[in-house]
Formats: structure tokens, C-alpha cells, sequence
């Protein structure tokens, strides 16, 4: 680069690097490295007995780097990959192959605005290299537990492209359990009673001043059909408010797209990134969302303002909400804001018209949840019937909505019902139904209700659930059917095999803890390579044990033979297959089916019959 001196700023991704060049104008040179510059190497351990980690140039980064190192050569260099843990480890990379000093030249932001990038440059700082060791604390750990226990699956099952990390066994359990639960549970069948008058229904709640037992007698059914008429026991109503949501943080995004927009969590941030970035639009490249990788509810004052004025203009006064503090939360690492448009006047009416279709949604989704979080609740009347005759007591709790609030915008599935009853007054029994019912079992988890049961158990963190997951249904150690995640039979095999021979590993409270360890390095409170120690002192003793000792692989299934015997799994040259012990005969058995393992023992509950077709 030749002519006046510029002050060249490098990000991760092109698409950043035009968004802020649009912004910051002609004086600026916004470069991307394309990710990762640098990495562990990929055929060699690359990390030494003193844990010092050995990092190789990416293959393929050769030309970025030479166009990075003609571009900075003479110019003021500002870092300003994202502000997590893996940014601040890329910055670090690349001071470190372009020469760059550590110190003055690291630059965040949350959001790619004017004032916002603006500000950075006037604020530079250092490299943090308490970031910059989590993040090679998560990267070593990672490594050590990939390369030392992946070979082993390999022999073991005979199958490629196994792997055992960390994050995604512990995530793999918890996956494994649900679905032990729901093969153990016995449903319990119960009577319901639902009584209709004046176009309300009522629950029978209580019999003899007790709560139903759910064991409704023959006697009971029969008087209870036999109702004609019924008193109005006590009628209380009140007046309630319904908080508004907070805004969205990476995990309440996540769960929120899968469940409104039916999104994979991977195309929820796949899109969030691109809307962080910058997108292609008639009017110009812009950027759209705040940083999307984050744990805090957290807005700046800024925001706030931006909020209350678009609210009081476009709503009215009224809908302005009042005096709502932002409450950290336990574990929270509150780095930088909560997401959030960029620009609270880009409304999805406008947005439509800018992005394409899916982009649009969710940004719609973002914009909506945080205009919704800075207004006043919602306000409701509400209703409690309760209906008495002899030992049977009825229930109906009815509302109606006298201000809308929040949920002007933040739509909600509502059954507003409302009735004129008075204490003592007799009603007509309209009908009466009587339904034979069950109790059932847990529910599978979808993506988003795996993602809340992470951050619930303190598994990952937000730039780790979407990689663990997509790395769950690749290897196929759970598949996805009608939007619920199932365990396979090699998933359960893989898991099996890790509580035997490493137990920490799939341990969901001790991958938590370390979590909190990686947090404290963060901090600056605990020395990186001591957390490494502590932990690879049991995992070696752990691992040595295990590269000793042959894992026979032998199980029990319920799948019956054509002679009548169970078979047995087994494995051969060939992967995982069938065996009967009696008449010797064998058939193969894809590792994608579904399957649960339980004290040794397999059961194909849910493949029985296709087992058979395919194999038969």
C-alpha cells in the first residue's frame, strides 16, 4: 500500500471488514484474516509435557497472510476481532505472525455503528492475555481429550470419524439419560372431570377438601354424571401485571428461533453472525445486531433512550416502561451487551424490504424481544371460579386483558375468557365429560430445550452450544426426527464406554466446574497451566489404564433371532453387528439406529420392525 499513512484495522470476516469501511470512510483499511490464522497442527499432538502449545499456520492462509503482512507494512494496526475469548486469541495470532505490538492495539465493539466503532479506536487497549489463556486452556484441554481418546474409539468400534470432546460427551449424556427415562417410566392411567357451563369449562380439583387423587371410584363417575345443577362457591378476581422478557441473550435466542421460527441452532447463528457483520442490501452494506455471542441482558443507556423515544412516539407514553434494571445473573460473564438491533427505527417492515426472507425473520424476532423488554408490562383482570356440590369441587380461572403492554409487539398465545358469576348463584351443568388419561414421560429435547438444559447445568457457553450440537448429529451419536433429538446405539456405545473408562469426562457437574475454571483464568484469578494439571493428572492415570486394557465390546440385546434367541453386539473387522449365540447366524446393525442401553443391556424399542425389513 502506497501513498498517505492509514490506519489499517484487521477483522475476522470480509463481510465485517466491508460494513466498517462503509462506516469509518476513506482513512481506514479494513482487512479480514478469514478466522484463524493459526492452529494446533492437525497430524501432530502439538502440545508439549510443559503444556506450552505448538501452533502452525492454517494450510491455505499463506496468501492471506502475505496480502495481511503488504497491507500493515508502514501503517498504524488496530486488532478488532470479535470481543469473546476465540477473538481475543485471534488477535493475539496475529500480532504474533505480523509482527504486531500487543499492547495499544486491540480494539471491541458490540455493535458496527459509527459512534460504537468510533469509540474503539479512541479507547485502545491491550491484548488480554487472560482471554487469550482460556482460550488456549479450552483449546489444550480440547486437544488432549480429542487426540488421546478418539484413536481409542476408532479400534474399539472399527468406525471413523469418532471423537470424544469434552462439552459434547457431557451433552451426550444428558441426551442419554432423557431417553433412559422415558424408556423406564410407566405411565399411570387416571380419570379427568371437566364440567361446562355458561360457555366456561371447569377442572375438578378437589373431592372431600382434597386434592384429586387422579383415582377416581366407580361411585364417583356415577355421581358425578348425575349432576344437574351447581353452586358457585366463591368467586375471587385481581388485577395482575405480566413482566415483560428480557432481551435475548445467545441460549434465550436459541431456544426462542427453534421453537417460533423452527430454526436448527446452527442457522440461528450462522444468520445472527451475518446480521452482526453486515449484509448486502439495496440501500448499501449494513450491519443490523448487536454481538450475538453473549450471556448478559445487559443494554447500554443509549439503547435505552433509542427504545423509550421510538416506544413513546410510535405506542404512546403509557407504553414506555419504567424504572427496569438490568440483574446479573449467577455465572454470567456479562462481557458485553444483551442482542439487540442496531437501530430500533429499522423495524421489520423495513427490515422486509432489505434482507432476504429467513435474515428478516429473525431479525424481526431480535427487534421485537427488545423493543419488548425496554416497555410496560401487561396488564390483566383475572378470575377464580370455584363451583361446589357435595364432595366435588370445580375450577376455572378466566382472564381478559385491559392494556396490552409489551405484548403490542411481543405476541402471545392468549385465551381471554371472562363470565358474571356471583357467590352462591346456582349454574346449569351444560355437560360433563369424563376423559380416561395418563401420565406421561419427560419430553426429548428439540435443539432449543438442549440448549436450556446447557446453560441450566452450566455446559458450554454461548459459542460453544451450536458447534457441540451440529458435532452430536454429524458423528451420529444422536439423530433429529420431527424436531426431537434421539440417542443412537452409538451414541449410547460411545457414552458407555467413556463412564467405564473416563468418568470425568461425560461428568456433567465436572465439565461445569471447569467451565467456571476457564472463567476464573479469564479473570486473571487462577494461572492457566494449573487448571491444565489438575486436570490431566486424573486423565492420565485414566487414559494409561484404558490404552492398557482391553474394552471388550459384548452386550445383551432384546432383538430375537429367527431361532428364537436373543442376539448378542459384537464387533468385528467390519464395525458393530448382530450375533446369535445359539445358532451362530449374523446380521448387520447401522450405528444410526436408535437404540437405549440400560444396565448392560440393549433394547431397540422404536426400530424393531425396520431392523427387520432391511435386514431380514
Amino acid at each position: 500500500m502506497s501513498g498517505k499513512r492509514k490506519t489499517v484495522i484487521i477483522v475476522e470476516s470480509p463481510a465485517k471488514a466491508k460494513t466498517i469501511e462503509n462506516v469509518l470512510g476513506r482513512e481506514y483499511k479494513v482487512l479480514a484474516s478469514r478466522g484463524h490464522i493459526r492452529d494446533l497442527p492437525k497430524k501432530k499432538f502439538g502440545v508439549s509435557e510443559d503444556l506450552e502449545p505448538t501452533f502452525e499456520v492454517i494450510p491455505g492462509k499463506e496468501k492471506v497472510i502475505e496480502k495481511l503482512e503488504e497491507e500493515v507494512r508502514g501503517n498504524r494496526v488496530l486488532l478488532a476481532s470479535d470481543m469473546d475469548r476465540e477473538g481475543e486469541a485471534i488477535a493475539w495470532h496475529v500480532s504474533e505472525v505480523l509482527k504486531i505490538p500487543k499492547s495499544g492495539t486491540r480494539i471491541t465493539f458490540s455493535e458496527i455503528t459509527a459512534p460504537a466503532i468510533k469509540k474503539a479506536v479512541e479507547n485502545v487497549r491491550d491484548i488480554d492475555e487472560n482471554l487469550v489463556h482460556s482460550q488456549f486452556a479450552r483449546r489444550i484441554l480440547d486437544r488432549v481429550v480429542g487426540y488421546s481418546v478418539s484413536p481409542l474409539l476408532w479400534k474399539i468400534y472399527r468406525i471413523n470419524n469418532l471423537s470424544a470432546g469434552r462439552v459434547q460427551s457431557a451433552t451426550l449424556k444428558i441426551v442419554c439419560e432423557r431417553e433412559r427415562e422415558i424408556f423406564r417410566f410407566k405411565p399411570r392411567k387416571y380419570w379427568r372431570a371437566q364440567l361446562i357451563s355458561s360457555g366456561v369449562k371447569f377442572e375438578l380439583v378437589r373431592m372431600n377438601g382434597k386434592k384429586v387423587d387422579k383415582n377416581l371410584k366407580e361411585e364417583d363417575l356415577a355421581a358425578l354424571q348425575s349432576l344437574r345443577e351447581i353452586a358457585v362457591h366463591s368467586v375471587e378476581t385481581r388485577r395482575v401485571k405480566r413482566t415483560p422478557p428480557d432481551p435475548f441473550t445467545t441460549s434465550t435466542l436459541q431456544q426462542t428461533s427453534a421453537a417460533r421460527l423452527h430454526f436448527t441452532v446452527k442457522k440461528t447463528m450462522m444468520i445472527a453472525q451475518q446480521l452482526y457483520e453486515g449484509v448486502d442490501t439495496p440501500e448499501g452494506h449494513r450491519a443490523f445486531i448487536t454481538y450475538h455471542r453473549t450471556d448478559s441482558i445487559r443494554v447500554s443507556e443509549e439503547a435505552v433512550k433509542a427504545a423509550n423515544r421510538f416506544v413513546s412516539s410510535n405506542f404512546g407514553s403509557e407504553y414506555v416502561g419504567k424504572g427496569k434494571k438490568f440483574k446479573r445473573k449467577r455465572n454470567v460473564q456479562d462481557a458485553h451487551e444483551a442482542i439487540r438491533p442496531v437501530d430500533v427505527n429499522i423495524t421489520p417492515e423495513i427490515a422486509k424490504k432489505l434482507l432476504p426472507e429467513d435474515h428478516a425473520r429473525l431479525y424481526e424476532l431480535i427487534w421485537r424481544r427488545f423493543m419488548a423488554s425496554r416497555m410496560a408490562p401487561s396488564v390483566y383482570d383475572e378470575m377464580v371460579v370455584i363451583l361446589r356440590e357435595g364432595v366435588f369441587e370445580f375450577e376455572a380461572k378466566l382472564q381478559r386483558r385491559t392494556f396490552e403492554g409489551f405484548e403490542r409487539v411481543w405476541k402471545r398465545e392468549i385465551e381471554e375468557t371472562w363470565g358474571d358469576f356471583k357467590e352462591g348463584q346456582m349454574l346449569k351443568v351444560d355437560e360433563l365429560k369424563v376423559f380416561e388419561d395418563s401420565t406421561k414421560p419427560p419430553d426429548r429435547f428439540s435443539e432449543g430445550t438442549l440448549v436450556k438444559e446447557m446453560e441450566r447445568l452450566g455446559i458450554g457457553r454461548p459459542s460453544t452450544y451450536a458447534p457441540t450440537i451440529s458435532t452430536l448429529l454429524s458423528r451420529k451419536y444422536i439423530v433429529k426426527r420431527n424436531g426431537k433429538l434421539y440417542p443412537t446405539l452409538l451414541g449410547f456405545l460411545i457414552l458407555d464406554y467413556l463412564e467405564k473408562s473416563f468418568p470425568e469426562i461425560v461428568d456433567v457437574k465436572f465439565t461445569a466446574r471447569m467451565e467456571e475454571q476457564l472463567d476464573l483464568i479469564e479473570k486473571g484469578e487462577k494461572p492457566h497451566k494449573e487448571i491444565l494439571r489438575e486436570f490431566l493428572k486424573k486423565f492420565k492415570e485414566d487414559l494409561e489404564k484404558a490404552e492398557k486394557e482391553f474394552f471388550k465390546v459384548d452386550y445383551e440385546t432384546d432383538y430375537r433371532c429367527e431361532c428364537g434367541s436373543f442376539t448378542r453386539l459384537l464387533t468385528g473387522r467390519y464395525g458393530i453387528y448382530l450375533k446369535c449365540p445359539s445358532c451362530g447366524k449374523t446380521r448387520s446393525v447401522k450405528p444410526s439406529y436408535t437404540a437405549v442401553l440400560i444396565d448392560g443391556k440393549i433394547f431397540f424399542p422404536w426400530r424393531k420392525e425396520r431392523l427387520e425389513t432391511e435386514n431380514g
